[in-house]
Protein backbone atom coordinates (compact mmCIF):
# COMPACT_ATOMS: atom_id res chain seq x y z
CA UNK A 1 0.00 0.00 0.00
CA UNK A 2 1.37 3.38 -1.04
CA UNK A 3 0.87 6.08 1.58
CA UNK A 4 0.02 9.57 0.41
CA UNK A 5 0.72 10.89 3.90
CA UNK A 6 2.36 9.35 6.93
CA UNK A 7 2.47 11.46 10.08
CA UNK A 8 4.97 10.19 12.64
CA UNK A 9 4.77 11.39 16.27
CA UNK A 10 4.23 14.98 15.17
CA UNK A 11 4.22 17.56 17.97
CA UNK A 12 3.90 21.33 18.27
CA UNK A 13 3.66 23.52 21.37
CA UNK A 14 2.85 27.22 21.67
CA UNK A 15 4.05 28.34 25.08
CA UNK A 16 2.14 26.22 27.58
CA UNK A 17 -0.37 25.03 24.98
CA UNK A 18 0.28 21.64 23.36
CA UNK A 19 -1.37 22.18 19.98
CA UNK A 20 -0.38 18.81 18.49
CA UNK A 21 0.64 15.96 20.78
CA UNK A 22 2.65 13.06 19.28
CA UNK A 23 0.18 12.66 16.43
CA UNK A 24 0.57 9.68 14.10
CA UNK A 25 -1.66 8.68 11.19
CA UNK A 26 -1.49 7.05 7.76
CA UNK A 27 -3.50 8.03 4.69
CA UNK A 28 -3.32 5.76 1.61
CA UNK A 29 -2.83 7.19 -1.85
CA UNK A 30 -6.08 7.52 -3.78
CA UNK A 31 -8.29 8.29 -0.79
CA UNK A 32 -10.62 11.12 0.24
CA UNK A 33 -9.81 11.80 3.90
CA UNK A 34 -11.48 14.26 6.29
CA UNK A 35 -9.59 15.46 9.36
CA UNK A 36 -12.15 16.79 11.84
CA UNK A 37 -12.03 18.26 15.30
CA UNK A 38 -13.40 21.00 17.57
CA UNK A 39 -11.94 24.50 17.44
CA UNK A 40 -8.40 24.39 18.81
CA UNK A 41 -8.05 20.64 18.28
CA UNK A 42 -4.86 21.08 16.22
CA UNK A 43 -6.18 20.53 12.69
CA UNK A 44 -4.73 23.61 11.00
CA UNK A 45 -1.47 23.36 12.93
CA UNK A 46 -1.11 19.75 11.80
CA UNK A 47 -1.79 20.59 8.17
CA UNK A 48 0.60 23.54 8.20
CA UNK A 49 3.36 21.29 9.53
CA UNK A 50 2.56 18.65 6.91
CA UNK A 51 2.74 21.32 4.20
CA UNK A 52 6.12 22.53 5.44
CA UNK A 53 4.83 25.95 6.49
CA UNK A 54 5.40 25.36 10.19
CA UNK A 55 8.35 23.61 11.78
CA UNK A 56 7.36 20.80 14.17
CA UNK A 57 8.93 20.57 17.60
CA UNK A 58 9.26 16.83 17.10
CA UNK A 59 8.27 14.13 14.65
CA UNK A 60 7.98 14.12 10.87
CA UNK A 61 5.54 13.84 7.97
CA UNK A 62 6.14 11.92 4.76
CA UNK A 63 4.46 12.89 1.49
CA UNK A 64 4.58 9.83 -0.79
CA UNK A 65 7.65 8.75 1.13
CA UNK A 66 9.41 12.16 1.05
CA UNK A 67 10.20 13.70 4.44
CA UNK A 68 8.92 17.24 4.91
CA UNK A 69 11.78 17.90 7.35
CA UNK A 70 14.69 16.14 5.59
CA UNK A 71 13.75 16.41 1.91
CA UNK A 72 11.21 19.27 1.85
CA UNK A 73 11.62 20.15 -1.82
CA UNK A 74 10.76 16.62 -2.99
CA UNK A 75 7.86 16.43 -0.54
CA UNK A 76 6.37 19.78 -1.57
CA UNK A 77 6.60 18.92 -5.26
CA UNK A 78 3.94 16.25 -4.71
CA UNK A 79 1.73 18.49 -2.60
CA UNK A 80 -0.67 21.43 -2.79
CA UNK A 81 -1.96 23.21 0.31
CA UNK A 82 -4.93 25.57 0.24
CA UNK A 83 -5.53 27.51 3.48
CA UNK A 84 -8.90 28.84 4.54
CA UNK A 85 -7.90 32.41 3.59
CA UNK A 86 -5.62 32.01 0.56
CA UNK A 87 -3.35 34.83 -0.61
CA UNK A 88 -3.93 36.19 -4.10
CA UNK A 89 -2.24 39.08 -5.89
CA UNK A 90 -4.75 41.88 -6.35
CA UNK A 91 -3.11 43.45 -9.40
CA UNK A 92 -2.95 40.22 -11.41
CA UNK A 93 -5.77 38.93 -13.56
CA UNK A 94 -7.06 35.41 -12.96
CA UNK A 95 -5.11 34.07 -15.93
CA UNK A 96 -1.94 35.93 -14.95
CA UNK A 97 -2.19 34.54 -11.43
CA UNK A 98 -2.34 30.95 -12.63
CA UNK A 99 0.51 31.48 -15.09
CA UNK A 100 2.55 33.06 -12.28
CA UNK A 101 1.95 30.12 -9.94
CA UNK A 102 2.74 27.66 -12.73
CA UNK A 103 6.00 29.50 -13.34
CA UNK A 104 6.98 29.04 -9.69
CA UNK A 105 6.64 25.29 -10.24
CA UNK A 106 8.73 25.42 -13.41
CA UNK A 107 5.87 24.46 -15.72
CA UNK A 108 6.50 25.38 -19.39
CA UNK A 109 4.45 28.38 -20.55
CA UNK A 110 2.35 26.54 -23.17
CA UNK A 111 1.48 23.76 -20.73
CA UNK A 112 0.63 26.32 -18.05
CA UNK A 113 -1.66 28.25 -20.39
CA UNK A 114 -3.46 25.10 -21.48
CA UNK A 115 -3.98 23.81 -17.94
CA UNK A 116 -5.00 27.26 -16.68
CA UNK A 117 -7.67 27.46 -19.38
CA UNK A 118 -9.02 24.03 -18.43
CA UNK A 119 -9.16 24.90 -14.72
CA UNK A 120 -10.80 28.28 -15.27
CA UNK A 121 -13.43 26.68 -17.48
CA UNK A 122 -14.05 23.90 -14.94
CA UNK A 123 -14.59 26.46 -12.20
CA UNK A 124 -16.73 28.85 -14.27
CA UNK A 125 -14.07 31.60 -14.19
CA UNK A 126 -13.11 31.67 -17.88
CA UNK A 127 -15.32 34.69 -18.64
CA UNK A 128 -13.49 36.74 -15.96
CA UNK A 129 -9.99 35.54 -16.84
CA UNK A 130 -8.82 39.07 -17.71
CA UNK A 131 -10.34 40.72 -14.61
CA UNK A 132 -8.11 41.73 -11.71
CA UNK A 133 -8.48 39.44 -8.71
CA UNK A 134 -9.12 42.47 -6.47
CA UNK A 135 -12.55 42.73 -8.12
CA UNK A 136 -13.49 39.14 -7.26
CA UNK A 137 -15.98 38.08 -4.61
CA UNK A 138 -14.76 35.82 -1.83
CA UNK A 139 -16.22 32.78 -3.55
CA UNK A 140 -14.51 33.64 -6.83
CA UNK A 141 -11.20 34.11 -5.02
CA UNK A 142 -11.66 30.74 -3.34
CA UNK A 143 -12.21 29.05 -6.70
CA UNK A 144 -9.19 30.79 -8.24
CA UNK A 145 -7.01 29.74 -5.32
CA UNK A 146 -8.20 26.16 -5.82
CA UNK A 147 -7.22 26.38 -9.48
CA UNK A 148 -3.80 27.59 -8.34
CA UNK A 149 -3.48 24.56 -6.08
CA UNK A 150 -4.21 22.24 -9.02
CA UNK A 151 -1.99 23.98 -11.57
CA UNK A 152 1.12 21.77 -11.05
CA UNK A 153 -0.78 18.47 -11.04
CA UNK A 154 -0.11 17.56 -7.38
CA UNK A 155 -0.74 14.00 -6.25
CA UNK A 156 -1.82 15.10 -2.77
CA UNK A 157 -3.93 18.17 -2.03
CA UNK A 158 -4.66 19.52 1.44
CA UNK A 159 -7.66 21.81 1.87
CA UNK A 160 -8.55 23.82 4.98
CA UNK A 161 -12.27 24.69 4.83
CA UNK A 162 -12.35 24.63 0.99
CA UNK A 163 -16.03 25.54 0.58
CA UNK A 164 -15.95 28.72 2.69
CA UNK A 165 -17.63 31.57 0.83
CA UNK A 166 -19.00 29.44 -1.98
CA UNK A 167 -22.63 29.47 -3.03
CA UNK A 168 -24.47 26.20 -3.67
CA UNK A 169 -23.62 26.03 -7.37
CA UNK A 170 -19.93 26.77 -6.81
CA UNK A 171 -19.74 24.30 -3.94
CA UNK A 172 -21.16 21.57 -6.17
CA UNK A 173 -18.56 22.39 -8.85
CA UNK A 174 -15.72 22.13 -6.35
CA UNK A 175 -17.01 18.90 -4.80
CA UNK A 176 -17.34 17.29 -8.23
CA UNK A 177 -13.82 18.40 -9.12
CA UNK A 178 -12.39 16.93 -5.93
CA UNK A 179 -14.21 13.60 -6.33
CA UNK A 180 -12.98 13.30 -9.93
CA UNK A 181 -9.45 14.08 -8.78
CA UNK A 182 -9.56 11.23 -6.26
CA UNK A 183 -10.99 8.85 -8.87
CA UNK A 184 -7.86 9.52 -10.92
CA UNK A 185 -5.77 8.01 -8.12
CA UNK A 186 -4.88 11.19 -6.26
CA UNK A 187 -5.49 12.08 -2.62
CA UNK A 188 -7.59 14.80 -0.96
CA UNK A 189 -7.18 15.65 2.71
CA UNK A 190 -9.57 18.27 4.03
CA UNK A 191 -10.71 19.88 7.22
CA UNK A 192 -14.20 21.29 7.58
CA UNK A 193 -16.69 22.27 10.26
CA UNK A 194 -19.55 21.32 7.93
CA UNK A 195 -20.17 17.71 8.90
CA UNK A 196 -22.45 17.03 5.94
CA UNK A 197 -19.54 17.68 3.55
CA UNK A 198 -17.27 15.20 5.30
CA UNK A 199 -20.10 12.66 5.63
CA UNK A 200 -20.92 12.87 1.93
CA UNK A 201 -17.42 13.03 0.44
CA UNK A 202 -14.88 11.37 2.72
CA UNK A 203 -14.14 7.66 2.58
CA UNK A 204 -12.14 7.79 5.80
CA UNK A 205 -12.40 10.21 8.69
CA UNK A 206 -9.95 11.10 11.44
CA UNK A 207 -11.14 12.98 14.53
CA UNK A 208 -8.67 15.12 16.48
CA UNK A 209 -9.08 16.49 19.97
CA UNK A 210 -6.41 18.11 22.15
CA UNK A 211 -3.93 17.53 19.34
CA UNK A 212 -4.40 13.76 19.40
CA UNK A 213 -6.22 11.30 17.15
CA UNK A 214 -9.38 10.31 19.03
CA UNK A 215 -10.79 7.96 16.41
CA UNK A 216 -10.32 7.02 12.78
CA UNK A 217 -12.15 4.96 10.17
CA UNK A 218 -15.14 4.92 7.89
CA UNK A 219 -18.38 6.46 9.12
CA UNK A 220 -19.77 3.00 9.91
CA UNK A 221 -16.65 2.15 11.92
CA UNK A 222 -16.92 5.42 13.84
CA UNK A 223 -20.60 4.72 14.53
CA UNK A 224 -19.68 1.39 16.09
CA UNK A 225 -16.97 2.95 18.20
CA UNK A 226 -19.24 5.72 19.46
CA UNK A 227 -22.25 3.48 20.03
CA UNK A 228 -24.32 5.62 17.67
CA UNK A 229 -25.56 2.99 15.22
CA UNK A 230 -27.17 4.76 12.28
CA UNK A 231 -26.23 8.17 13.66
CA UNK A 232 -25.12 11.13 11.59
CA UNK A 233 -21.47 12.13 11.52
CA UNK A 234 -22.35 15.12 13.67
CA UNK A 235 -23.82 12.85 16.37
CA UNK A 236 -20.83 10.51 16.19
CA UNK A 237 -18.40 13.44 16.30
CA UNK A 238 -19.98 14.94 19.41
CA UNK A 239 -20.07 11.59 21.17
CA UNK A 240 -16.36 11.00 20.50
CA UNK A 241 -15.12 14.47 21.42
CA UNK A 242 -17.27 15.68 24.30
CA UNK A 243 -15.93 15.07 27.79
CA UNK A 244 -12.70 13.66 26.44
CA UNK A 245 -9.67 14.33 28.61
CA UNK A 246 -6.27 15.18 27.17
CA UNK A 247 -3.52 12.57 27.46
CA UNK A 248 -0.02 13.75 28.32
Amino acid sequence: MTLALEVISLSKRYGSHQAVNRLSLQIPQGSFYALLGPNGAGKTTTLRMVAGLLKPDDGDALILGHSITRTPRAAKQELAYLPEDPLLYDKLTALEYLEFVAGLWGIPAKEAQSHAKTLLQQLSLWDVRTDLTETFSRGMKQKLALAGAFIHHPKVIILDEPLTGLDAAAARLVKTMLVDYVRQGNTVILTTHIMEIAERLAEDIGILNYGQLVAEGTLDELRKRSGEAGGTLETVFLELTQNQEVKV
